[in-house]
């Protein structure tokens, strides 16, 4: 072949190799030509003073009742669409909603292909699942409170669904160990803050969403003032400096992932206190300040088509205080006769001591685009959804060979994933039946049983939910 030939033949290869290298398909994903959202909150303030009816704080002991409002709680929401599907995201600043409240909230909702309502976990607000009343054997609930609160979760979604617009996502990423205390061995820390900027077709921001995984407990349990304790300065310092609409939502804060304990200093350099305004108004700002360095490498992501999988189920529920509490009025929730399976339990006419109980939840999986999300029905352990439970159960617990639970992030495709707990539900602790620890001896040497166990609905929770919720992502 003459030697020009020979050129020109790799002359063509090579431009066809640059052709495809820069053609539009072999590009990065496009901008989202669909995508639509709109934000909205709502006041859920509950009313405090002599002239109203007590409001037990919820989240440390009973009895501790409130003496006035130090900041307001919201109702915060967010409506997005692809064009074809729309679903509505809400996050209240409360300890947490059952079923039953979540659900009635659905159903009122108009034209949604999924409506998710998650509590930030509050233990600084009003009462609202019956276990902190002023005494053991007395509800805590103000159920004219609670309706209030599902009348103006709606409300919420009625104005984002009005205010949506089209918009483009980006997505930041950080890390930030230093702002979480792990509360209980093994030490596994969920420290990735999630946070979703969208933008107007202008490119002015339209609206934030950040995920972080922590309790907002800072003000500890000797405050009486209403308040949304570190959310609520975050919220506030990002909706200054962006000039948008913000959402915050709870993630991983089993296990226990908590702000207590965490050193916060002042400007002078000072450590700042558990349980003053103080060190809560500061940690807000800081998570506030980490939302802005991850936006500064924010990416490009596409959030549609929207893929959107739910499963109702049973749950066992074992714990022994629960059914007292059902017994005596304190837990007001739905039971069933467990039947053995998550798909079916028999509805319970009578509570009858012998009987094994169950309760109805919902999980469920969502899929933005490039951005997966599980929605888990409470507190979920941070060795669950990283895929840390030990590969050797540590000396001590009571199931040392129960099988590992499926890691939930392993188990969803990305790139970007994100958790929204206590979403549609509060079932307590969600932790790994290899890691349960209630009869002695105890893990790590402790000298009584570890926290969690008391409040979870039982040892089986983790390894049925999970194994759901991986037929969930696998399309079952």
């Amino acid at each position: 072949m003459p030697p020009f030939l020979v050129r020109a033949q790799a002359v063509a290869a090579l431009c066809a190799l640059l052709a495809v290298c820069f053609s539009p398909q072999a590009q990065p994903a496009q901008a989202d030509a669909t995508l639509q959202a709109g934000f909205a909150e709502v006041d859920i303030t509950p009313a405090v003073g002599p002239k109203h009816k007590p409001v037990w704080l919820a989240g440390f002991g009973k009895g501790r009742k409130a003496t006035g409002v130090a900041d307001p709680l919201y109702a915060r929401a967010t409506v997005l669409s692809d064009g074809k599907q729309k679903i509505a995201i809400v996050s209240v600043d409360l300890i947490g909603l059952f079923w039953e409240s979540c659900r009635r909230v659905r159903e009122a909702t108009k034209g949604f292909d999924h409506v998710i309502i998650s509590s930030t976990h509050n233990h600084e607000g009003p009462d609202t699942m019956g276990l902190w009343g002023p005494n053991a054997l007395t509800n805590g609930v103000d159920p004219d409170y609670l309706a209030l609160v599902e009348k103006n979760i709606l409300q919420a979604i009625t104005l984002a669904d009005k205010k949506r617009q089209l918009v483009q996502a980006e997505i930041g990423l950080i890390r930030v160990p230093h702002l979480l205390h792990d509360a209980r061995k093994p030490i596994v820390l969920c420290d990735e803050l999630v946070t979703l900027r969208l933008r107007d077709t202008t490119g002015k921001h339209a609206g934030l969403i950040v995920q972080w995984n922590c309790h907002p407990e800072t003000l500890d349990d000797k405050n009486t003032l209403v308040s949304a304790d570190y959310v609520g300065y975050t919220v506030t310092q990002l909706r200054k400096t962006q000039h948008c609409p913000v959402v915050y939502l709870t993630g991983t804060v089993g296990g226990l992932l908590t702000s207590l304990v965490v050193p916060i200093k002042n400007s002078k350099g000072e450590l700042l206190k558990d349980g003053t305004f103080e060190k809560t108004a500061r940690y807000g700002e800081l998570l506030a300040e980490a939302v802005e360095r991850s936006l500064l490498k924010a990416k490009k992501l596409s959030l549609t088509p929207f893929t959107v999988r739910r499963q109702m189920l049973y749950l066992p529920m074992d714990n022994k205080l629960y059914a007292v509490g059902r017994q005596l009025g304190v837990l007001k929730r739905e039971a069933f006769r467990w039947q053995g399976t998550t798909e079916k339990a028999e509805p319970l006419k009578e509570d009858n001591v012998k009987d094994r109980l169950a309760v109805q939840t919902e999980i469920s999986y969502v899929q933005l685009g490039e951005l997966s999300v599980a929605c888990i029905p409470g507190e979920i352990y941070p060795e669950l959804v990283l895929d840390k439970v030990p590969e050797k159960a540590e000396e001590g617990v009571d199931f040392p060979e129960a099988p590992r639970e499926p890691g939930i992030y392993q188990q969803m495709p990305g790139p970007y994933r994100m958790l929204i707990g206590l979403a549609n539900d509060e079932l307590g602790y969600i932790l790994s039946k290899r890691q349960w620890d209630e009869k002695p001896p105890f893990a790590y040497g402790l000298k009584k049983a570890p926290y969690g166990e008391i409040n979870s609905l039982g040892p089986e929770t983790a390894p049925l939910l999970c194994e759901a919720f991986a037929k969930l992502v696998r399309g079952r």
